[in-house]
C-alpha cells in the first residue's frame, strides 16, 4: 500500500505533525511518500527519511504562496503514481493543499481524524464529535487516493530505521493566476521557553484568573516550572495573551506529560483541545465545573490563593 504524507518544512526541519503522519503511516503501509514543501534542507530530508520515507517528492516554492502549485503538482504526481491514501495535517496549509487537491481530483477529504484503520484494502477515519464523548468511524468508498486530514497530537511521532531518502525534485505545473501571490515579508513571533505544541509541561490560565495583571500568576508559575504557557480562548479573546498561546479547538491541540488548568470551567472547545495531556491537574472554585470531569488531580478553591501557595512552595526548594 502506497501512502503519502504531505510536509511542510518550517525553520529548516518539517513540521512535528509530519513526523507523527510519518511514523503512522509506516504501520499501514510498506510504500511511504512523503511531499515536502520548503527549501529542502538536508536536516529536513534527513527526518522524513528517518521516520519513515523512503522517497522524498521536493517542491521549493521560492517566495511563492505554495498551496496553489503544491495542489497542482501532487494532482499530476497522483495521476501517474497512484497512491492509495495521503494524509495531510490539521494545519493552514495542508489543509488548503487538502481542499485544492481534492477539488482538482474530484475527490472527497475525511478530516479531524484521530486514527487511520486499514482492513481488506479499505480505509476507515476515526474522528471525535461532542468535544471528544463520542468516536465516530467513516469508511471511504469510491476511488483512490483517499485523503485524509490528521489532528495533532493523535499519534506520537517515533524515528524508524530508516535511512536516506530517494529525494525527486518536483517543478509546479503553470496555474496562472492561482500561483501569482507571493511572500513579500514575514514576521515571526518572539516568545521564551518551550514550544507550547513540544512542551511537556504546560500551564493554562481561563477567564478566571480574572485580569490580564493576575494572568501573570500563570506566566510566573510556568517560569518556575519551565513549562509552556496556554490560555483558553475567552483569555485570547480579551486580549491578555496573544493567539498562539491558544489551546482548543480553534487553537492547538497539545498532549504534554503534565497540564495545569488554572481558573479554566473546562468548556468543550477548550477539552478537545488538551484532555488526552497526560496528568491534569485543575483548580477552580466550582466544584462543578466541568474541568474536573478530565481533571487527575482537582483543587476546589480561589485560584488567586491556591496559585500563590504553589509559587511560594515552589521558590522555597529553589
Amino acid at each position: 500500500m502506497q501512502i503519502w504524507v504531505f510536509a511542510e518544512e518550517t525553520d529548516g526541519a518539517p513540521t512535528s505533525l509530519a513526523l507523527e503522519m510519518l511514523t503512522k503511516a509506516r504501520s499501514l503501509g510498506d510504500d511511504i511518500v512523503a511531499f515536502l514543501v520548503g527549501p529542502g534542507s538536508a536536516e529536513a530530508l534527513g527526518a522524513l527519511g528517518a521516520h519513515g520515507a523512503s522517497t522524498v517528492y521536493h517542491l521549493d516554492p521560492g517566495d511563492a504562496l505554495p498551496s496553489a502549485g503544491a495542489a497542482a503538482a501532487m494532482a499530476e504526481l497522483a495521476g501517474s503514481e497512484n497512491p492509495d491514501l495521503i494524509l495531510f495535517g490539521l494545519q493552514p496549509t495542508d489543509r488548503d493543499v487538502a481542499g485544492r487537491l481534492a477539488a482538482r481530483m474530484g475527490l472527497p477529504v475525511l478530516s479531524n481524524a484521530v486514527d487511520i484503520v486499514i482492513d481488506a484494502g479499505s480505509t476507515s477515519v476515526i474522528n471525535e464529535i461532542l468535544g471528544g464523548a463520542t468516536l465516530v468511524e467513516t469508511t471511504f468508498s469510491g476511488s483512490k487516493p483517499h485523503f485524509v486530514v490528521v489532528r495533532p497530537k493523535s499519534f506520537t511521532a517515533e524515528p524508524g530505521d530508516g535511512g536516506d531518502p530517494i529525494v525527486v525534485p518536483v517543478m509546479a505545473p503553470g496555474i496562472g493566476h492561482a500561483g501569482s501571490a507571493t511572500v513579500i515579508e514575514s514576521h515571526a513571533e518572539e516568545s521564551e521557553g518551550p514550544k507550547l505544541e513540544e512542551a511537556e509541561v504546560i500551564v493554562s490560565g481561563g477567564r478566571g484568573m480574572g485580569s490580564q495583571e493576575q494572568f501573570g500568576a500563570v506566566e510566573e508559575l510556568a517560569g518556575l516550572l519551565s513549562a509552556a504557557i496556554g490560555a483558553t480562548r475567552a483569555v485570547v479573546d480579551a486580549g491578555w495573551v496573544p493567539y498562539s498561546f491558544q489551546v482548543g479547538q480553534t487553537g492547538k491541540t497539545v498532549k504534554p506529560s503534565v497540564y495545569f488548568a488554572l481558573g479554566i470551567s473546562g468548556a468543550m472547545q477548550h477539552l478537545v483541545g488538551m484532555k488526552d495531556s497526560g496528568t491534569i491537574i485543575a483548580v477552580n472554585k466550582d466544584e462543578e465545573a466541568p474541568i474536573f470531569g478530565v481533571a487527575d488531580l482537582g483543587i476546589v478553591g480561589d485560584v488567586h490563593k491556591v496559585v500563590p501557595r504553589l509559587i511560594e512552595a515552589l521558590r522555597s526548594r529553589n
